[in-house]
Parts: structure tokens; C-alpha cells; sequence
């Protein structure tokens, strides 16, 4: 299934990333592309980044990389968002060779397995790496032979004399950069997957599938080039990275997120008007939300306004932003419309965002698709799906149940050119131009994709039922006290018992259940399992519960690693019955 009509058809498809730079300097010019904040004080500075800085910047960089004898050649990038991140990678890109985005939650044998293994010839490392990277340079295990900090140290060349070199050369008439050739269908970015080292495959992108990404992301969503954006996904993921390059392209102001306490601050700080995250975040904004509107007694005004601009949204009539301003204005007050990837977000926020006049959109891809390749869009939108297939990418369900499940294969110019050095897994997921996703789905008879759950995490009981975990966690995750939660099965002889793993949420059962024991909570919970039980067909019935409040552990995309987290458990598990 395909979806060619272009909503917005003022985008225009680019070639390189070098055109990305130079007609974005060309369009916006002295607007804002980046604010940085320079201090965490009470009364902060900032520092403004124009369109035309960005190229300034990216120009001098670039040219004093291939200064330093790194033109065609392999540039890993590791660190917090940073303007300095983002200059980097657009650097290499457009002007210097291949990028290797690094995970910046990596452990140090990790970081020297991924620059060993994508054979790197340099790295640009934010400052609070200087030690590893260090014991890296010592061990001399890598092709390392450039080691560029982003910031003033005592060690490291620095990204500020680089830019120094090359703005020196381009004085004196050396202009590399401009003449560099560049085949936008040969691999531009080697990504790692997320995983341990032994796992983590190495994805293969050129510039033509990240360009390509972003004009079909062009034709389903408008952006203006007064919208800000408040960059909280991490920009060595691709749906953070392709996000950021897409409001460069259509002028959108970038900013950093102080950390995840301080979302909310920054909105307002920022005057944010696009935010794209996970949906872990907007559930977490959500509930808070609903815990004030209860604390003042107001769930009935709410309803009462909702249903009001519902009616007259039908006619044509929108006040919903009016009628729920001091809601919005909670979230900075200028919030359009937030994006959520990475995992599917409850249909309960997803309608409640709506309802207050915040459109939220939901996309689905992976790394191996540059990242995305179904979306919804404001003439598109119905809660439970991903949206319909990208503009220029086909979808289809490969061996389709009798309800319509099966695998989600996608087609387009957006798809990898394979895993670096692994040819094995490259034919296991790309067959006659085909991507098999791993992720299963079934479209509705409007074109609607629904991703139903990861194919490895499928429970198939011993009588041929199968489960869904993610189905049931999304009923688990509304429940108020839950901050997370994790169905999986619980290997029991030769059967699996369908099970769940909940952190609560410690703040909530301080403030709303006084002084409550562990055992009195867990019973609380258990009874309220039994009650989302009693909505299921026996065989999805949840029969155990594991009851934390320890975090679970995660990718950098906030996304829980099952298989570690199972481990875990079951180690836990063996150790109590041990004693």
C-alpha cells in the first residue's frame, strides 16, 4: 500500500547535504537556527546561532577537517545534543566524507568496539569523554589518527581551532569544500543499532535515503519558519538526527532540553511549538495534567469544554486552544503539535492532547529506513495508528493472519543499502528491494497502519494462542501509580505464563496513598490487574505481577530492553528462592 498524494507540495527534494546548507543559508538567512544556552543559572545567557552562522560555521569546520588530511574520510561523532554535535555531522556530510553517529550511552569498550569495527579515522568528542576517549587513544585498538574536542581542553585539538584552520584556508583561496564530490547513493553514515556490542548491527544510509526521508516528511507535515522545536531525542538516533535536519530545512529554530525533569521549563522557556519525543514523555505530561485537573476539582469542567469544542469543531469551529489555554499554557503556551515515534502511544493521551488543541502525530520507521516510513498528519489522523504509508514508500503485510497480522515490509528510496560488513543479515531483512521490518501490523480498510508488536516479542502460549505484549501495556500504563510496565512470559515448564513487570511511580503513592506498605501496594495493584483481566479473553489473562519501583533498563531512545530486563528477573527470582 501506497500513499502518492503530496499534501505540501511547496518542498522540494534535495540531492546533498551541501545544498541543504547552502539553500537554507540562502532562505533564512539571519533567523535563528539554534539557541544556546550558556549557563544553568538563575538568569541564563544565551547565544544565537543564525542560518547564516550554521553556514559560516559548517564551512570553516568542514575545510579545517580536510586540513587535517580527513577528506573521504570515516568521522565519528559522540556527546549530548549540542549545537556542536549538530555542526559536526552537518559538516561531514556536506563537505568531508562518512559520519559515524555514536552512542553517547555507550560503555567505554563498547565506544572502542564501534569505532573499531565502522573503522573510523577520527573522532569529535564532547569534553566529558576526554578520559575514555584517552584510554581509547593509549590502547591504540582503532584507525583513530584525529582526536577533536568540542570544547577548550588542555589535551585535544579543539572544534574552535579547526574552524580556525579552515577559515584561514578558505581566506586564502583553498575551496575544497565547494568542490567536493559527492554520489548521494554511496554510504554516507554508518549507524549502530541499538543493542550490546555482540548485537548491534551497523546500518548502512547514503545521503539520497536521509533526503528522500525528509521531502516525503515535507509532503505530510507543515512547518513554518516561526515554529521552535526543543531537540530532545538524541541526535546520534536517526529519528532525532533526520528531525533536526528537517527543521533545518524549513527554517525551524532549535533548542537543547536541560534533561528530562526540565521538558515542561523548557517549553515555556523556549516558546516551543514542535516537540518531537517518545511517547513516554507525553504520557508522563499527560498524567500530570490529569492529577492537577483532579487535585482542583475540575474533571467535570473539562469534560463539559471538550464536548462543547468537539460539537463545534464539527461545524467548522475551532476553540479549543481558547477554552484550554491555561492547560496549554502549562506547556509553555505555544505547543502546535507534538511528534511521537518509537513505540505506540496511548489512544486515551493521544485523544486528550487533541481534545486541548495540541495535535498529536504519530510516525513509525527504524534506523535501517532512514527513519520513517509511515506518519499521520492533521488530514490524517485516527488514534491507534501509525498514520498511513509515507509519500514515495510502499507497505505491505507479508503473510497476513486471518485478522490481517503479519510482518510490515516496506519499500522506497529511503531504505538502507544494508549492515556494513554483515551480508548474512542484510539478506535476512532485504529481499527482492524489500525491508522486513521484525515488526508485526495489519492496515484498516482506510489505509490506517497499526503496528500490533515486535515479532520477537510475541508470546505463543503452548496452545498455539498468541499474545501481544504491547496491547496489554498500554492498558497497564493507564492506571495512575504506573510509571512503566513490561509483559512478557514467564517460562513455567514448558509453557510461558503471561506476566508483568511494573515500576510505580513513587512521587503518586507518597502523595495519594499515604504511608502504604509494599505489601498493601502490591495487593492495590493486583486487584487492579484483575480488573483489566476481567476486559480480556482468558488466555491474555495476566497471572503474575513483579512490583518495583526501580527503573527498567533502556536504550538512549527510552525504549526497554526486554530480553535484559526478563534476565533480570528471573535472575532476582532465582536468587530469592536460593536464600
Amino acid at each position: 500500500m501506497r500513499n502518492d498524494v503530496i499534501l505540501y507540495n511547496n518542498s522540494k527534494k534535495l540531492n546533498t547535504f551541501r545544498e541543504l546548507v547552502e539553500t537554507s543559508a540562502e532562505k533564512y538567512g539571519e533567523k535563528n537556527a539554534f539557541i544556546i544556552k550558556e549557563s544553568m543559572d538563575k538568569n541564563p545567557k544565551y547565544k544565537y546561532i543564525s542560518y547564516n552562522d550554521l553556514k559560516r560555521d559548517v564551512d570553516n569546520f568542514a575545510q579545517g577537517l580536510i586540513h587535517l588530511g580527513l577528506e573521504h574520510k570515516r568521522i565519528a561523532i559522540i556527546g549530548k545534543n549540542s549545537y556542536e554535535w549538530a555542526a559536526t555531522f552537518v559538516s561531514v556530510l556536506s563537505s568531508v566524507g562518512i559520519v559515524v553517529p555514536l552512542d553517547k550511552g555507550l560503555q567505554e569498550e563498547e565506544i572502542e568496539s564501534s569505532l573499531s569495527r565502522s573503522k573510523a579515522d577520527a573522532i569529535v568528542f564532547d569534553s566529558n569523554y576526554i578520559d575514555i576517549i584517552s584510554n581509547i587513544k593509549e590502547r591504540n585498538t582503532t584507525n583513530l589518527t584525529q582526536f577533536i574536542c568540542m570544547r577548550e581542553n588542555d589535551t585535544y585539538t579543539t572544534m574552535q581551532s579547526v574552524m580556525e584552520l579552515g577559515k584561514q584556508d578558505l581566506e586564502n583561496g583553498k575551496t575544497n569544500i565547494y568542490n567536493y564530490s559527492v554520489d548521494p547513493k554511496a554510504m554516507s553514515v554508518i549507524l549502530f543499532t541499538s543493542g550490546t556490542t555482540s548485537l548491534s548491527k551497523a546500518v548502512m544510509l547514503s545521503q539520497d535515503n536521509i533526503l528522500s526521508n525528509i521531502y516525503s516528511l515535507d509532503c505530510m507535515i507543515e512547518f513554518f519558519d516561526t515554529d521552535v522545536s526543543l531537540a530532545f531525542l538524541p541526535f546520534h538516533h536517526t529519528f532525532g538526527s533526520t528531525a533536526l535536519l528537517l527543521f533545518l530545512h524549513n527554517g525551524v529554530c532549535t533548542t537543547f532540553c536541560d534533561g528530562l525533569r526540565y521538558v515542561q521549563k523548557n517549553l515555556t522557556e523556549y516558546k516551543v511549538s514542535v516537540f518531537v519525543c517518545v511517547p513516554l514523555i507525553l504520557e508522563a505530561m499527560y498524567k500530570k495534567i490529569l492529577v492537577e485537573v483532579k487535585k482542583q476539582n475540575k474533571e467535570k469542567l473539562i469534560a463539559t469544554g471538550t464536548k462543547v469544542c468537539n460539537l463545534l469543531l464539527k461545524c467548522g469551529i475551532d476553540i479549543r486552544r481558547k477554552v484550554f489555554k491555561q492547560i496549554i499554557d502549562q506547556l509553555g503556551g505555544h505547543l502546535r503539535f507534538v511528534i511521537s515515534g518509537a513505540a505506540a502511544l496511548d489512544k486515551d493521551v493521544a485523544k486528550g492532547f487533541k481534545n486541548f488543541g495540541i495535535i498529536p502525530l504519530q510516525g513509525y520507521g527504524l534506523t535501517e529506513t532512514s527513519p520513517v516510513i509511515a506518519a499521520e498528519n492533521i488530514k490524517n489522523m485516527r488514534e491507534g495508528t501509525v498514520g498511513k504509508p509515507l509519500y514515495s514508500i510502499e507497505i505491505e503485510i507479508d503473510s497476513p493472519d486471518e485478522k490481517g497480522i503479519g510482518e510490515i515490509k516496506a519499500k522506497g528510496p529511503n531504505v538502507m543499502l544494508g549492515y556494513y560488513e554483515n551480508e548474512e543479515a542484510t539478506k535476512e531483512v532485504l529481499k527482492d528491494g524489500w525491508f522486513y521490518t521484525g515488526d508485526l501490523g495489519y492496515f484498516d480498510k482506510d489505509g490506517f497502519l497499526t503496528i500490533t508488536g515486535r515479532k520477537k516479542n510475541l508470546i505463543v502460549l503452548k496452545n498455539g494462542k498468541k499474545i501481544f505484549p504491547e496491547e496489554l501495556e498500554v492498558l497497564v500504563n493507564a492506571l495512575p501509580y504506573v510509571e512503566e510496565s513490561m509483559v512478557f512470559g514467564y517460562p513455567k515448564d514448558d509453557d510461558v505464563v503471561v506476566s508483568v513487570e511494573i515500576t510505580y511511580n513513587k512521587d503518586y503513592v507518597k502523595d495519594n496513598m499515604n504511608d502504604i506498605s509494599y505489601d498493601e501496594l502490591h495487593e492495590i495493584v493486583w486487584n487492579d490487574i484483575k480488573k483489566i483481566n476481567q476486559t480480556l479473553p482468558t488466555y491474555k489473562y495476566i497471572k503474575k505481577l513483579f512490583l518495583t519501583d526501580e527503573e527498567m533498563i533502556k536504550t538512549t531512545t527510552a525504549k526497554v530492553k526486554r530480553f535484559k530486563e526478563i534476565e533480570k528477573i528471573l535472575n532476582k527470582e532465582k536468587e530469592t528462592n536460593n536464600k
